[in-house]
């Protein structure tokens, strides 16, 4: 589960010490695995994290759920399908 505060835009992921820290979901840019899961924001900073890259994937998406983001994206592309 993301947890939120309020103004914040982050997600929780984990150092490869075990020391969870917050990222600004809105900065990620990339997200690779080479085997270590790096994610790149679009300042160029590079993390490397325990998570999987499914596993930072999966927190994005329910972060933009928790703002109703992906809920209006989706909502958008199903009425310009009709």
């Amino acid at each position: 589960m993301v947890s939120l505060s309020p103004g914040y835009h982050m997600i929780t992921v984990t150092r490869l010490n075990g020391k969870n820290f917050m990222l600004n979901a809105l900065y990620i840019e990339t997200i690779e695995s080479f085997p270590d899961t790096t994610v790149t924001l679009s300042n160029g900073h590079k993390y490397v994290v325990l998570e999987t890259a499914q596993q930072v994937q999966e927190k994005i998406i329910e972060f933009y759920r928790s703002i109703h983001v992906i809920g209006k994206l989706d909502q958008e592309v199903n009425v310009d399908e009709k």
